[in-house]
């Protein structure tokens, strides 16, 4: 079981390829966090399963 997975994302806004580390240990979550290249509010929806490992990660534009 992997508590943190460091994974990479395409910025919904600019279209660049961020760097970012999700918390699995949460459960299934949505969130915002800020993109490191153009700052822009990113939605993050993070699927995780029963065990905790990392299913999916959708992000989308906070104006979607």
């Amino acid at each position: 079981m992997f508590e943190q997975q460091e994974i990479i994302v395409t910025c919904p806004y600019c279209g660049k390829g961020i760097d970012v580390l999700i918390d699995c240990s949460g459960g299934n979550q949505e969130y915002f966090e800020d993109c490191s290249v153009c700052c822009a509010p990113i939605l993050f929806i993070v699927s995780v399963d029963a065990a905790g490992e990392l299913l999916n990660v959708e992000t989308r534009r906070d104006d979607d």
